[in-house]
């Protein structure tokens, strides 16, 4: 087990209060602010090309000639980023988050530049995939940043600054993506975000200079958690392949898919995690059901809107805006101090918020419905998002040791994207089985003709995911101890070799 050096605060930088003394001025007070300027430079950054990523897709599906690959370009994303967090995790509990994190930028901004220079579709996903690779180590390596360099009575707002970071480029970014994407072409979106790596790079080197380090003769890298996520990311991406091939011979692919991810998550993800153990499991779970829910839905709707309904790009992705505005604000919502003994119940009102929201997406397959529906359902579900993730992100802060800050943080992350990878590859293989292969792209302002005839794949899809929001609402009863249990008890990582998850 690798081990960080102890200080006053056991997880704050040297020259950091310690939790039972006040802070001067919060996370924008003089002693963090460059630091959270930093963080929220960075999340910004990843925020921005999500937005915009979701604005540009069905038009560089289409000029790729790649409809039927739709999910994969999304679901590579997170089977790559998968075991980028489990290496991030392990490179951070050794030698510090400093070098995974600016490592990570690097790879994510290469992985941009090959999906705006991808000749075909095959090669946009594996750029997509190179984007996850350096995604992965930057998410794991900004929990342990926030473990390590702030308080515990700052953490929620820090972690709400997280949602706070989004504000901007879910606002900017649909506008900016669809206007590129339709008078100068979905590449450039692609290839001018790299040029923003440069800022988060020059606020946050100063401030992580001067984290704490590792002891020195820390144990060696968890090479045997790095290489269960490698079977984990090689195993999803197997099922994902199978899952598109609907022929008989695609169940050889499947059977390897199983065999490598099966027994590869039982072992990387905390004892209990699928069958709802209190604490620590339940709050790895409940990660995975809500990512995968949400981003599943989010996915499909640009498509639904643009070859459904015939809204240009832009208009489609801006149906996405309101949902970052209003996670931003449930995770304010839960930062309050007053909000803190009531976590569990938040998170369960936010899996129920987002249940109803992806059920209210398919209404908009009926042309008396107007499209503006979408919108308001994205409201609904970007608030009920905020008051989850964030509060499941301080829950696994409170469970966790200090030397466990990386590993656990990981596996949320890993629970997070194996949730993406799972769902969204669900969502392909039904958006297919019900035609959605077949669907074609219409004009703005057109009814969308034959694309019309698959409505049943799309309603595939959110009936799906409004069924994984339920049942995130059941695990969100159990994410607090055992009352008999000390916190320290959920605290561990990991299943001993050879037990179950």
């Amino acid at each position: 087990m690798t081990t960080i050096e102890p200080c006053d605060s056991d997880v704050a930088a040297p020259d950091a209060p310690s939790d039972s003394a006040p802070v001067e001025g919060g996370v924008l007070g003089r002693t963090y602010r460059a630091l959270t300027l930093g963080i929220i430079s960075v999340v910004s950054l990843i925020a921005f090309e999500a937005s915009a990523v979701n604005t540009a897709m069905p038009v560089a599906a289409r000029a790729l000639d790649g409809i039927e690959l739709y999910a994969f370009a999304f679901s590579a994303y997170f089977t790559a980023s998968l075991f980028a967090m489990a290496l991030s995790g392990a490179w951070c509990d050794r030698n510090g988050p400093l070098v995974p994190l600016f490592s990570g930028i690097f790879v994510f901004g290469g992985g941009l530049v090959l999906a705006g220079v991808a000749p075909t579709m095959w090669t946009f996903v594996a750029g997509r995939a190179v984007q996850g690779l350096g995604g992965g180590l930057v998410i794991v390596a900004l929990y342990v940043v926030v473990g390590r360099a702030y308080p515990e009575s700052l953490r929620p707002a820090v972690l709400a600054s997280f949602s706070a970071a989004w504000v901007l480029p879910v606002i900017v970014g649909p506008v900016v993506s669809g206007t590129v994407t339709e008078h100068v072409g979905w590449r450039w979106v692609f290839l001018s975000i790299p040029v923003l790596v440069l800022l988060p790079l020059a606020v946050m080197l100063p401030a992580l200079r001067k984290l704490p380090r590792t002891e020195e003769g820390a144990a060696p890298l968890d090479r045997r958690r790095i290489l269960l996520a490698l079977a984990v990311a090689a195993g999803a991406g197997l099922l994902q392949y199978a899952g598109q091939d609907l022929r008989p011979l695609a169940l050889l692919p499947a059977a390897a898919g199983l065999a490598l991810l099966v027994p590869a998550v039982l072992r990387l993800l905390p004892r209990g995690t699928f069958r709802a153990a209190r604490g620590l499991p339940s709050v790895v779970l409940i990660r995975g059901l809500a990512a995968g829910a949400l981003l599943t839905a989010e996915s499909f709707v640009p498509l639904l809107l643009v070859t459904q309904r015939g809204l240009s790009p832009t208009l489609a992705g801006l149906s996405l805006t309101g949902g970052g505005l209003t996670w931003a604000l449930g995770s304010y919502t839960q930062s309050r101090p007053r909000m803190d003994a009531h976590r569990e119940r938040l998170v369960c009102l936010g899996m129920l918020l987002m249940a109803l929201a992806v059920a209210l997406v398919p209404l908009v397959l009926v042309e008396a419905v107007p499209a503006a529906v979408v919108a308001l359902a994205w409201v609904v579900a970007g608030y009920g998002m905020g008051l989850t993730i964030s509060s499941g992100s301080v829950l696994l802060l409170q469970l966790s040791r200090p030397a466990d800050a990386g590993r656990n943080s990981a596996s949320l992350q890993v629970s997070d994207a194996l949730g993406n990878i799972v769902f969204v590859g669900i969502g392909g293989i039904l958006f297919v089985a019900f035609g959605g292969g077949a669907v074609t792209t219409a004009h703005p302002g057109a009814h969308a003709g034959a694309s019309a005839a698959h409505p049943a794949a799309f309603v595939a899809v959110f009936a799906a995911m409004f069924l994984v929001a339920l049942a995130g609402a059941y695990v969100a009863t159990r994410l607090r101890p055992a009352p008999e249990a000390p916190p320290e008890a959920g605290a561990a990582a990991g299943p001993a070799p050879g037990s179950a998850a």
